[in-house]
């Protein structure tokens, strides 16, 4: 990710060069002068585009220059390089009003395989963009008189809850300025794309096996009726599952308007690991992908641009 800040400062006292500074955050220091004689009005003015990051720090690059008010011609002073820690909500913020006018209050559907963090970062988006969050599965354990999903699918089966899942997306699809976090297995059913990208936009967010089988393992399978199926231990029981239903459902999944995929974020970012990886970050990137989605002639048709 990249971003670029310019700043024009009048500081409106007298400096001298020779005790211009910066000290360990990047900030600029000025000293003041003592004799009379060296005084010079300047206006100063600082270049900062980030140009690499690292571990939650971003390296920057910087150039200042200073021109009298005298009418001297401006002039090179410093440049240099820093490594600071970077605000990620402040990131998150300033991507999320970038992206609001072209998003024009249309809803957002979070899609993807159990456990990939649809209700997380769902929420992280629903708060910055001022938008309401809606968990589907949440909304039709209510219906069905509080059963859990694994109660439903036990007492029901599949097919009876994705009936009413497409019933809670039908209902969502009349709203705007929503974040939906739909269950994994809310792509199969093509009347749902109907529903989802009536007037959403639908977010694929893409993780790697074995860190949604870790994840799913480390808080237990019990929640998660599909992975009934499989014998072994949780992990093993969980990739195996994984494996088959992103096998089933892949082609659906790559229909979504925008990807998010943690391993690139991961690569960007220097992170070893997609587990390094922040919600706030995925958010980051996942507001990055509408924003490129609706630049596009297509997406901007949609949202009515």
């Amino acid at each position: 990710m990249e971003a670029g800040v310019a700043c024009k400062l009048n500081y409106p006292t007298w400096i001298e060069s020779e005790r211009f500074g910066r000290n360990s955050t990047g900030s600029l220091r000025f000293g003041r002068i003592a004799k009379q004689e060296h005084k010079a009005r300047l206006v100063v003015s600082a270049h900062f585009p980030v140009l690499t990051s690292s571990n939650r720090f971003r390296s920057v690059s910087f150039e200042v220059s200073c021109s009298s008010s005298k009418n001297f011609s401006a002039s090179t002073i410093e440049t240099g390089s820093v490594h600071a820690p970077y605000d990620e909500a402040l990131v998150l913020k300033n991507k999320s009003l970038e992206v609001e006018p072209y998003l024009n209050g249309h809803s957002i559907y979070l899609v993807g395989l159990m456990g990939s963090g649809k209700t997380t970062v769902g929420k992280i988006l629903s708060n910055v963009l001022s938008y309401s969050f809606c968990d589907s599965d949440a909304l039709i354990e209510q219906e069905v008189n509080g059963m859990s999903v694994a109660e439903i699918f036990k007492l029901h089966g599949e097919r009876f809850f994705r009936k009413k899942e497409t019933e809670v997306l039908q209902r969502l699809s009349s709203k705007k300025q929503l974040v939906v976090s739909t269950g994994g297995g809310a792509v199969v059913w093509d009347v749902n794309w109907d529903y989802m990208q009536k007037k959403g936009i639908v977010v694929w967010l893409d993780v790697p096996l074995e860190a949604l089988a870790q994840r799913i393992a480390a808080v237990g399978t019990h929640s998660r009726p599909l992975l009934h199926y499989e014998h072994g231990d949780p992990y093993t029981k969980a990739l195996k599952r994984l494996s088959y239903l992103l096998e089933l459902r892949g082609k659906n999944y790559a229909k979504a308007n925008a990807r998010v995929s943690l391993e690139e974020i991961a690569g960007k970012l220097g992170y070893r690991d997609v587990s390094d990886l922040t919600p706030t970050e995925i958010a980051i990137e996942a507001l990055q992908q509408i924003e490129g989605y609706l630049k596009e002639e297509g997406g901007m048709v949609i949202a009515g641009l």
